[in-house]
Protein backbone atom coordinates (compact mmCIF):
# COMPACT_ATOMS: atom_id res chain seq x y z
CA UNK A 1 0.00 0.00 0.00
CA UNK A 2 1.66 3.54 -1.00
CA UNK A 3 1.50 6.25 1.47
CA UNK A 4 3.03 10.17 0.86
CA UNK A 5 5.15 12.20 3.83
CA UNK A 6 5.08 15.81 3.24
CA UNK A 7 8.53 17.02 4.44
CA UNK A 8 8.35 20.67 5.48
CA UNK A 9 10.79 22.70 6.81
CA UNK A 10 9.45 23.58 10.75
CA UNK A 11 9.47 26.92 12.75
CA UNK A 12 9.09 28.02 15.90
CA UNK A 13 6.70 30.53 15.01
CA UNK A 14 3.08 28.84 15.28
CA UNK A 15 1.31 30.86 12.23
CA UNK A 16 3.97 29.49 9.66
CA UNK A 17 3.99 25.77 10.81
CA UNK A 18 -0.42 26.11 10.48
CA UNK A 19 -0.21 27.91 6.81
CA UNK A 20 2.69 24.81 5.93
CA UNK A 21 0.24 22.58 7.78
CA UNK A 22 -3.05 24.04 5.79
CA UNK A 23 -1.15 24.20 2.44
CA UNK A 24 -0.11 20.67 2.73
CA UNK A 25 -4.12 20.00 3.63
CA UNK A 26 -4.99 21.28 0.60
CA UNK A 27 -2.95 19.09 -1.91
CA UNK A 28 -3.22 16.02 -0.31
CA UNK A 29 -7.09 16.14 -0.56
CA UNK A 30 -5.90 16.42 -4.28
CA UNK A 31 -3.90 13.55 -4.51
CA UNK A 32 -5.76 10.12 -4.56
CA UNK A 33 -3.95 8.42 -2.01
CA UNK A 34 -5.70 7.22 1.14
CA UNK A 35 -2.08 7.31 3.58
CA UNK A 36 -0.71 10.37 3.45
CA UNK A 37 1.24 12.37 6.28
CA UNK A 38 2.68 15.37 7.13
CA UNK A 39 6.17 15.43 9.22
CA UNK A 40 8.75 18.65 9.46
CA UNK A 41 12.44 18.65 9.23
CA UNK A 42 13.47 20.42 12.30
CA UNK A 43 12.25 22.95 15.06
CA UNK A 44 8.26 20.94 14.89
CA UNK A 45 6.71 17.45 15.50
CA UNK A 46 6.45 15.28 14.16
CA UNK A 47 9.62 14.89 12.60
CA UNK A 48 10.45 12.91 9.88
CA UNK A 49 10.61 9.19 11.46
CA UNK A 50 6.99 9.45 13.30
CA UNK A 51 5.96 10.47 10.20
CA UNK A 52 7.13 7.81 8.46
CA UNK A 53 6.54 5.42 11.06
CA UNK A 54 2.76 6.54 11.02
CA UNK A 55 2.63 5.38 7.95
CA UNK A 56 4.38 2.13 8.28
CA UNK A 57 2.19 1.54 10.99
CA UNK A 58 -1.18 2.45 9.12
CA UNK A 59 -0.11 -0.21 6.66
CA UNK A 60 2.25 1.39 3.88
CA UNK A 61 4.80 -1.20 1.98
CA UNK A 62 5.84 2.12 -0.48
CA UNK A 63 6.06 5.41 0.39
CA UNK A 64 6.37 8.63 -1.47
CA UNK A 65 8.91 11.40 0.56
CA UNK A 66 7.89 14.69 -0.82
CA UNK A 67 9.80 17.55 -0.14
CA UNK A 68 7.70 20.93 0.39
CA UNK A 69 10.50 22.73 -0.43
CA UNK A 70 10.84 25.73 -2.74
CA UNK A 71 14.35 24.74 -4.49
CA UNK A 72 17.20 22.94 -4.30
CA UNK A 73 19.51 23.06 -1.06
CA UNK A 74 21.12 21.44 1.77
CA UNK A 75 17.92 20.23 3.26
CA UNK A 76 16.99 18.26 -0.16
CA UNK A 77 20.40 16.95 -0.86
CA UNK A 78 21.82 16.30 2.54
CA UNK A 79 19.22 16.59 5.59
CA UNK A 80 16.01 14.91 4.44
CA UNK A 81 18.09 12.05 2.78
CA UNK A 82 19.76 10.82 5.81
CA UNK A 83 16.59 11.06 7.81
CA UNK A 84 15.29 9.00 5.01
CA UNK A 85 18.12 6.11 5.16
CA UNK A 86 17.56 5.97 9.09
CA UNK A 87 14.12 4.84 8.42
CA UNK A 88 14.54 2.85 5.87
CA UNK A 89 17.52 0.98 8.28
CA UNK A 90 13.95 0.21 10.70
CA UNK A 91 11.95 -0.71 8.02
CA UNK A 92 13.82 -2.14 5.27
CA UNK A 93 11.28 -3.88 3.48
CA UNK A 94 9.37 -0.56 3.10
CA UNK A 95 10.51 0.96 -0.28
CA UNK A 96 11.05 4.79 -0.68
CA UNK A 97 10.85 6.91 -3.50
CA UNK A 98 12.03 10.31 -3.28
CA UNK A 99 10.49 13.25 -4.60
CA UNK A 100 12.07 16.54 -6.16
CA UNK A 101 11.17 20.44 -4.91
CA UNK A 102 9.27 22.43 -6.77
CA UNK A 103 12.52 24.17 -8.53
CA UNK A 104 12.37 26.76 -10.95
CA UNK A 105 9.19 27.32 -12.97
CA UNK A 106 7.47 29.63 -15.15
CA UNK A 107 4.74 29.47 -13.55
CA UNK A 108 5.91 29.93 -10.19
CA UNK A 109 7.24 32.91 -11.11
CA UNK A 110 4.15 34.17 -12.56
CA UNK A 111 3.10 34.37 -8.91
CA UNK A 112 5.48 36.92 -8.68
CA UNK A 113 4.13 38.87 -11.34
CA UNK A 114 0.82 38.76 -9.76
CA UNK A 115 1.81 39.65 -6.61
CA UNK A 116 2.98 43.28 -7.90
CA UNK A 117 0.34 43.66 -9.68
CA UNK A 118 -1.60 42.96 -6.64
CA UNK A 119 0.09 45.56 -4.63
CA UNK A 120 -2.53 48.24 -6.66
CA UNK A 121 0.88 50.47 -7.43
CA UNK A 122 1.37 50.40 -10.90
CA UNK A 123 5.33 50.42 -11.54
CA UNK A 124 7.04 53.66 -13.37
CA UNK A 125 9.09 53.57 -16.13
CA UNK A 126 12.15 53.72 -13.52
CA UNK A 127 10.89 51.03 -11.13
CA UNK A 128 13.24 48.92 -9.45
CA UNK A 129 12.48 45.25 -7.89
CA UNK A 130 14.16 43.29 -5.01
CA UNK A 131 13.83 39.38 -5.22
CA UNK A 132 14.03 37.98 -2.03
CA UNK A 133 15.62 34.51 -2.02
CA UNK A 134 15.56 32.47 1.58
CA UNK A 135 19.71 31.84 0.88
CA UNK A 136 21.61 28.53 0.95
CA UNK A 137 25.14 28.06 1.06
CA UNK A 138 24.30 25.48 -1.79
CA UNK A 139 25.38 27.56 -5.39
CA UNK A 140 22.54 26.36 -7.28
CA UNK A 141 20.13 28.38 -4.85
CA UNK A 142 21.75 31.82 -6.46
CA UNK A 143 21.58 30.44 -10.38
CA UNK A 144 17.55 29.13 -9.70
CA UNK A 145 16.65 32.82 -8.01
CA UNK A 146 19.12 34.08 -11.16
CA UNK A 147 16.90 32.41 -13.71
CA UNK A 148 13.28 33.66 -11.90
CA UNK A 149 14.74 37.14 -12.20
CA UNK A 150 15.23 36.06 -16.10
CA UNK A 151 11.45 34.43 -16.10
CA UNK A 152 10.32 37.70 -14.19
CA UNK A 153 11.78 40.44 -16.71
CA UNK A 154 10.51 38.52 -19.46
CA UNK A 155 6.89 38.18 -18.08
CA UNK A 156 6.90 41.93 -17.09
CA UNK A 157 9.10 43.69 -19.17
CA UNK A 158 10.34 45.59 -15.85
CA UNK A 159 14.27 46.28 -16.28
CA UNK A 160 15.57 47.17 -13.22
CA UNK A 161 15.01 43.72 -11.19
CA UNK A 162 18.23 42.72 -8.74
CA UNK A 163 18.41 39.58 -7.23
CA UNK A 164 19.14 39.45 -2.79
CA UNK A 165 19.19 36.68 -0.24
CA UNK A 166 17.80 36.78 4.02
CA UNK A 167 21.03 34.70 4.91
CA UNK A 168 23.98 32.78 3.14
CA UNK A 169 24.11 34.23 0.15
CA UNK A 170 24.96 38.25 -0.88
CA UNK A 171 23.70 40.80 -1.46
CA UNK A 172 22.00 40.55 1.86
CA UNK A 173 18.52 42.07 1.31
CA UNK A 174 19.51 44.94 3.83
CA UNK A 175 22.51 46.27 1.85
CA UNK A 176 20.13 45.60 -1.24
CA UNK A 177 17.69 47.80 -0.17
CA UNK A 178 20.29 50.03 1.19
CA UNK A 179 21.90 50.43 -2.23
CA UNK A 180 18.99 50.85 -3.97
CA UNK A 181 17.77 53.20 -1.64
CA UNK A 182 20.29 55.59 -2.66
CA UNK A 183 19.79 55.26 -6.30
CA UNK A 184 17.54 57.95 -8.78
CA UNK A 185 14.26 55.45 -8.69
CA UNK A 186 11.03 56.58 -7.69
CA UNK A 187 10.31 53.12 -7.00
CA UNK A 188 11.11 50.11 -4.92
CA UNK A 189 9.05 46.62 -5.31
CA UNK A 190 10.14 44.31 -2.49
CA UNK A 191 9.35 40.51 -4.35
CA UNK A 192 9.57 38.20 -1.34
CA UNK A 193 10.12 34.64 -2.95
CA UNK A 194 9.19 33.23 0.15
CA UNK A 195 6.27 30.07 0.87
CA UNK A 196 5.09 30.72 4.61
CA UNK A 197 5.58 33.04 7.29
CA UNK A 198 8.10 32.80 9.61
CA UNK A 199 11.35 35.02 11.57
CA UNK A 200 12.24 35.76 8.01
CA UNK A 201 8.54 37.55 7.14
CA UNK A 202 9.51 39.41 10.20
CA UNK A 203 13.10 40.38 9.08
CA UNK A 204 11.56 41.92 6.07
CA UNK A 205 9.28 44.08 7.45
CA UNK A 206 11.64 45.50 9.91
CA UNK A 207 14.11 46.83 6.91
CA UNK A 208 11.32 48.16 5.30
CA UNK A 209 9.93 50.06 7.96
CA UNK A 210 13.51 51.57 8.15
CA UNK A 211 13.94 53.29 4.91
CA UNK A 212 9.97 53.50 4.03
CA UNK A 213 10.45 57.66 4.45
CA UNK A 214 13.50 57.48 1.47
CA UNK A 215 11.38 55.85 -1.10
CA UNK A 216 8.01 54.58 -2.25
CA UNK A 217 8.64 51.01 -1.11
CA UNK A 218 5.81 48.58 -2.31
CA UNK A 219 6.49 45.48 -0.12
CA UNK A 220 4.47 42.47 -2.31
CA UNK A 221 2.47 39.34 -0.66
CA UNK A 222 4.87 36.07 -0.25
CA UNK A 223 3.65 33.33 -3.02
CA UNK A 224 1.42 32.11 -0.35
CA UNK A 225 -1.56 28.94 -1.00
CA UNK A 226 -1.70 30.13 -4.92
CA UNK A 227 -2.42 27.60 -7.09
CA UNK A 228 -0.23 27.09 -9.04
CA UNK A 229 1.41 26.28 -6.03
CA UNK A 230 -1.02 23.75 -5.28
CA UNK A 231 -0.28 21.94 -9.03
CA UNK A 232 3.73 22.58 -8.53
CA UNK A 233 3.42 20.14 -5.23
CA UNK A 234 0.77 17.26 -6.51
CA UNK A 235 2.38 17.27 -9.84
CA UNK A 236 6.12 16.63 -7.49
CA UNK A 237 4.12 13.90 -5.44
CA UNK A 238 2.54 12.24 -8.43
CA UNK A 239 5.99 12.03 -10.13
CA UNK A 240 7.07 9.75 -7.24
CA UNK A 241 4.31 6.94 -8.24
CA UNK A 242 5.81 6.61 -11.37
CA UNK A 243 9.33 5.09 -9.97
CA UNK A 244 10.95 3.55 -6.94
CA UNK A 245 14.02 3.60 -5.16
CA UNK A 246 15.19 1.33 -2.74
Amino acid sequence: MRGVLYVSHGSRVPDAVNEATDFIDLVKAQVNVPLQETCFLELTSPNLAQGFQRLVDKGATEISVVPVLLLSAGHYYKDIPAEIEHSQQRYPNVHVSYGRPLGVQPRLTEILKQRIEESGVTPNSDAKVLIIGRGSYNPQTQKDISTIKTQLYEQTEIEDIETCYLAACKPAFKDALHSAAQTECSQIYIVPYLWFTGILDQQIIDTVTEYQNDKEIILCKRLGKHQHLQDALKARVEETFEYVTQ
